[in-house]
């Protein structure tokens, strides 16, 4: 007999699906103000514009070092494994990263060194979970789950940007961190009693090295795939320097302080909800066309950074980005679980990952001299720039333009060319916040 719990679920939302989402707003509630807490935590601690964006890239660099090996662990050991010794060193770091907050007079290598830690865990966690979310959802109805999931998941950033803010403003930046800490510690429990039994075990034989060989030659063999994670090498390092180095700087300088920068990142998450819902209902046939068009918006809120805008118009602008990145995320993880074959998406999802990432430490670390040397506002008019080249240059990709959308998935038998034509698209998950999907 079905359980009243399993009868309220859709059909295509499984114990795994369900748990993932249970699990993404934990860590999205705790993270999403542990980024605005660790940006304060280094001005509380008399730093600077160039230290907050060390302190970013301490972050990144891992994430360039260790994803693609990440990718091929993760499609070699179980994924869910992978996700709980991930999520394990996340709690370990951000609990000892709140410790030396707490304790007072927080030193810039401690706080970049568990930083890095963090960004470790992140490499090997990432594509594990798209893998893992990616494999949980079947048929016709899979657009719809991703966007429930990022609804959810944005969901919760949102909540957690908003309270991250206001206990930052109220409490310090290290209570926050220590409550991220804990949020690891639970979403890591979920994740323990997640299934892999569906996936197939990998046949023994070859290696680390022949495993990336075999997921550099999905991508380079599909043009859509690496002109558009080209694109994000470019965008996410340049919006990722605005939104961590610069917009914590005007808020404290313009805006007046945490709280108001925690709303503006507040109103980006609900603008993600929106969009999120907006994909829930319309399908567009051409999904990566559609979805780069909503890249140019992610342009704006450097420009209002800029000028700089009041809190409210500001507000505004991080609002329409949100639900911008929404439609392309969404059409991008249908196309992702449309195109790639289940046994190679964790490797997949690690070079695009990677080539979304592996700006970012420079764009962050170069973020303060760039301030010093052409001034806020003439740097932040350079992002927006950046984003607005880049995605029209990828729109001249006849793969981007034309893609469309298909209701059978790829079998694994299909190579790198398979489909060509007919069905395209990749680019990262969660391209602004992190920003990837939170660990």
């Amino acid at each position: 007999m079905t359980s009243p719990t399993a009868s309220r679920r859709p059909s295509w939302a499984g114990r795994n699906y369900t748990l993932l989402t249970a699990a993404a707003i934990i860590t999205n509630l705790g993270g999403h103000g542990a980024l605005i807490a660790a940006a304060f935590a280094v001005l509380d601690a008399g730093g600077d514009g160039g230290d907050v964006g060390l302190v970013a890239a301490a972050r990144t660099l891992p994430l360039v070092l260790f994803l693609l090996i990440g990718g091929a662990v993760a499609d070699r050991l179980p994924r869910h494994h992978v996700m709980v010794a991930a999520n394990t060193l996340n709690c370990v770091s951000q609990a000892a990263f709140a410790a030396v907050v707490l304790a007072g007079d927080p030193q810039l290598w401690q706080m970049m060194l568990l930083t890095a830690l963090g960004g470790t865990g992140q490499a090997f966690f990432g594509p594990a979970s798209e893998g893992m979310l990616l494999s949980s959802v079947t048929g016709e109805q899979a657009g719809r789950a991703f966007a429930l999931y990022r609804m959810a998941m944005q969901g919760a950033g949102l909540g957690g940007a908003a309270l991250g803010g206001l206990m930052v403003a109220v409490i310090g930046p290290g209570w926050v961190l220590a409550v991220d800490a804990v949020a690891f510690a639970a979403a890591g429990a979920l994740r323990a009693f997640l299934d892999v039994g569906h996936i197939p075990r990998r046949a023994p034989g070859g290696g680390l090295l022949a495993d990336l060989r075999d997921g550099w030659r999905e991508v380079v063999g599909r043009p859509w795939l690496w002109s558009i994670v080209a694109q994000f090498s470019v965008v996410v390092a340049v919006v990722g320097a605005a939104e961590s180095v610069f917009g914590p700087l005007v808020a404290e300088d313009e805006l007046g302080g945490a709280g108001p920068w925690g709303l503006a990142l507040g109103a980006f998450g609900a603008g993600t909800v929106g969009g999120a819902l907006l994909m829930m209902r319309w399908k567009p046939r051409r999904l990566l066309f559609a979805g780069t068009l909503c890249v140019f918006p992610l342009a704006a809120p450097s420009a209002a950074l800029a000028v700089p805008l009041p809190v409210a118009g500001l507000a505004a602008v991080m609002f329409v980005s949100g639900v911008a990145i929404e439609v392309f995320g969404v059409s991008w993880m249908t196309a992702m679980h449309q195109e790639i074959p289940e046994e190679k998406l964790s490797r997949v999802s690690a070079y695009d990952w990677f080539g979304s990432v592996a700006m970012v430490p420079l764009a962050t670390a170069l973020a303060g001299p760039a301030e010093q040397a052409f001034g806020r506002s003439a740097s932040l008019w350079g992002c927006a720039a950046l984003v607005v080249v880049v995605t029209a240059a990828v729109l001249l990709v006849p793969d981007v333009r034309n893609l469309t959308r298909r209701t059978q998935a790829v079998v694994a038998a299909e190579g790198p060319g398979a489909g060509e034509g007919l069905m395209a698209g990749s680019a990262p998950v969660d391209a602004v916040a992190s920003e990837k999907p939170s660990a």
